[in-house]
C-alpha cells in the first residue's frame, strides 16, 4: 500500500491531522508513504505584517478547537515572524537525503520546534537544531540543506503538488499501482480530516 502526503511542516492544519494520520497508519503498518513538501510560503526576508499575524494567530486556535493538539501561543510574542515556509520544506527533503525515512521525524522536529517550542522554523539555526535532535550531523546538514540537490528535489515536489491540483494542506492520496501502465491517485483527504473518514474513505476506493 502506498501514499502519498502532500504537506508543509509550516502548516497549522498538518500539524493538526498528524495524529489523526499516524492513528490510520497504526491500522495500516505497511504502507509506504512519500512525503511531499507541497511549499505553502515562498522565501522571503520581510517579516509577517500585524494584519497576516493575527490572522494566523487565530487559525491556530480555530486547530486547537477542532483537533488534539494545542499551540504555545507565546510564538507570536517571542519571535518575529516571516511568511517563509520553503526553508523547512527544503529541511526535511535535506534530511531524508542523509537518513532514508526520515522525513517524518524531521517534519515532528519541526512542527514541536514551532508549534510548542515557539522557535522560529523559517530560521537556519532552528532548522539545524530541528535536524541535530533526529540525529543529524549538523554540517553534513546544513551542506545538504544548501545543495543544488536538494533544490532540484523540492522543485520535483512542488510539480507533483501541482500535478495533484492540491490547493491546500494536508492533502492525502492513496496510489493504486495495480495498473502497469499508469497509476492512479486517490485522495483520501483533501483538508483535514479524522481517522475514521479516512479509514471510509480508503474503504470506499478498495471497494470500486
Amino acid at each position: 500500500m502506498r501514499l502519498l502526503y502532500v504537506m508543509d511542516p509550516m502548516c497549522g492544519w498538518c500539524y493538526g491531522f498528524q495524529p489523526e494520520l499516524e492513528n490510520f497508519l497504526e491500522k495500516h503498518s505497511l504502507a509506504e508513504v512519500d512525503w511531499i513538501m507541497g511549499g505553502l510560503a515562498p522565501d522571503t526576508d520581510q517579516p509577517m505584517d500585524e494584519n497576516l499575524k493575527q490572522t494566523i494567530s487565530s487559525y491556530w486556535h480555530q486547530i486547537e478547537k477542532k483537533t488534539q493538539v494545542t499551540f504555545n501561543h507565546d510564538f507570536w510574542k517571542l519571535n518575529t515572524p516571516y511568511r517563509s515556509t520553503y526553508p523547512a520544506c527544503r529541511a526535511v527533503i535535506a534530511a531524508e537525503r542523509l537518513k532514508a525515512k526520515s522525513a517524518q521525524q524531521m517534519v515532528k522536529a519541526i512542527q514541536s520546534a514551532y508549534y510548542l517550542e515557539a522557535k522560529n522554523p523559517s530560521l537556519k539555526e532552528t532548522l539545524i537544531a530541528c535536524a541535530s535532535s533526529i540525529g543529524l550531523d549538523e554540517n553534513q546538514f546544513l551542506e545538504a540543506l544548501k545543495s543544488e540537490e536538494t533544490e532540484q528535489r523540492f522543485q520535483q515536489h512542488l510539480s507533483i503538488t501541482h500535478q495533484l491540483q492540491v490547493r491546500g494542506f494536508p492533502a492525502l492520496f492513496y496510489i493504486d499501482d495495480s495498473s502497469p501502465d499508469r497509476q492512479q491517485a486517490y485522495p483520501l483527504a483533501l483538508g483535514f480530516s479524522q481517522t475514521a473518514n479516512l479509514e471510509q474513505q480508503f474503504n470506499n476506493i478498495k471497494g470500486k
